[in-house]
């Protein structure tokens, strides 16, 4: 019988499910479904034309507690990757995100480990976060974005 492999496994990278992305065509329709069905707390709501998304983050738990969220994506124009996404495969699921205490030190870690990145840097985020993300062939056909949150928010 063949023994085990003994190496031990790589130090986490990841601190926390950040949040899970959707997208949707209508901003406004998602966060009533999601607060009248789920009992959501909308959170936080921004536009992030860089990303060319509007954004809503959903409160997922006691409302005074920290949060695990729902991000709703809506896109801006027709030309935004969330337009693409909704055009390819409809409203659903289309990211998930980690949380990380460092974006450019995991972003280096990760394309050491043959990963590709979507950028060479990292760029804003909602709640002036820092980004980016692992391309999905790369991620077994999942979007992984790496969020490092703002010292201070907003």
């Amino acid at each position: 019988m063949t023994e085990p492999a003994t190496t031990d496994p790589p130090e986490p990278l990841f601190t926390a499910i950040d949040h899970v992305g959707v997208a949707v065509p209508d901003l406004e329709a998602a966060i009533a479904f999601y607060r009248d069905t789920f009992g959501m707390v909308l959170l936080h709501e921004e536009v992030n034309t860089d990303q060319g998304v509007r954004e809503a983050m959903m409160g997922v738990g006691d409302p005074a507690a920290p949060h695990s969220c729902v991000q709703l994506l809506a896109p801006l124009d027709e030309t935004s990757t969330i337009a693409k996404f909704l055009d390819r495969n409809g409203a659903g699921v289309q990211q998930v995100a980690y949380r990380v205490d460092d974006v450019e030190r995991v972003s280096t870690v990760l394309r050491e480990r043959g990963m590709r990145l979507l950028y060479d840097a990292p760029r804003r985020g909602t709640s002036n976060s820092r980004v980016n993300f692992v391309h999905p062939k790369d991620a077994g056909g999942v979007l992984v974005e790496l969020v490092e949150p703002a010292k201070t928010p907003h």
